[in-house]
């Protein structure tokens, strides 16, 4: 066999699109192809190198790096083929929020996504999905596998199965497990600890020092939320913040102002389908 042979797959992951599910759930279970962890992603190019097999599926969670690390991964195999899974801008952005609140984020919504002057932490062209289509397209010469989160949640079997035809692997279905691999936190759990995350924490998580230095600090934050996520549960009525966590009429708007690349994205995967 030799490295014209190999056929590589590229998961770009966004966050909040079951990337972990896929990743500890459904690659694992593939057959017919070497599954690359995204714990030992730094080493892809080495495992790739070193081995001999003739398949590999490599998959990572990107959210604003995306550009950067699809570039990095194209230098070194141009005709990878991606894989990217989708998920509505009001939905996306409102279960990206809703984790940085579960990690000590502890300011509103607004704050984090400004629909009316864009200095939130997440910027609105952030937001776009067709330009990461697009930068799939720029790097690599295979056509994407486009997925879509919505038909993840109505028929997970159907959406695996497009999947392992795409890399051409196997999986016993019989030992797939659907189920959501982190449950959700309750409303009234996040904005207690919102609440008390804006007395403690700096709202941009920013870590300093070395790799391990960075790691107990991380730890330190995780444990400190954890350690108020779980009590709330037993909070009564009067003492939970009266404010809404996300108002819906700014998903609403969300949701329009994005319609039009949300259609695009949907066009492009059937103008450009992989299959």
């Amino acid at each position: 066999m030799t490295r014209e042979d190999r056929q590589i797959f590229f998961h770009v992951g966004l966050a909040k699109t079951a990337s972990t599910w896929l990743q500890q759930k459904v690659f694992p279970k593939f057959r017919g192809i070497y599954y690359v962890k995204n714990t030992r992603y730094h080493r892809y190019a080495a495992i790739i190198n070193e081995s001999h097999h003739l398949k590999y599926l490599v998959s990572r969670e990107f959210d604003r790096q995306l550009e950067r690390e699809v570039s990095r991964f194209a230098l070194l195999y141009p005709d990878a083929y991606p894989i990217i899974v989708l998920r509505r801008h009001d939905t996306w952005i409102a279960s990206q929020y809703r984790r940085r609140v579960k990690n000590g984020f502890g300011l509103p919504f607004e704050a984090f996504f400004d629909m009316d002057q864009d200095k939130g932490y997440w910027k609105q062209i952030d937001l776009c999905l067709l330009p990461k289509l697009e930068i799939l397209a720029k790097y690599f010469s295979r056509k994407p596998l486009v997925l879509f989160y919505d038909d993840l949640q109505s028929d997970p079997i159907a959406f695996v199965e497009k999947i392992a035809q795409y890399c051409g692997a196997q999986y016993d279905r019989n030992r797939l497990s659907v189920s959501p691999l982190h449950p959700s936190y309750a409303d009234k759990q996040l904005k207690i600890l919102r609440s008390v995350s804006g007395q403690l924490f700096s709202p941009v998580q920013e870590y300093s020092g070395g790799r391990t230095w960075r790691r107990l600090q991380k730890l330190a934050r995780s444990l400190a939320t954890y350690s108020i996520l779980y009590p709330c549960l037993l909070f009564p009525e009067w003492a939970i913040p009266k404010e809404d966590l996300i108002r819906e009429e700014l998903l609403e708007r969300i949701r329009v102002q994005y319609a039009d690349d949300w259609r695009q994205c949907h066009e492009y995967a059937e103008r450009n389908g992989a299959f």
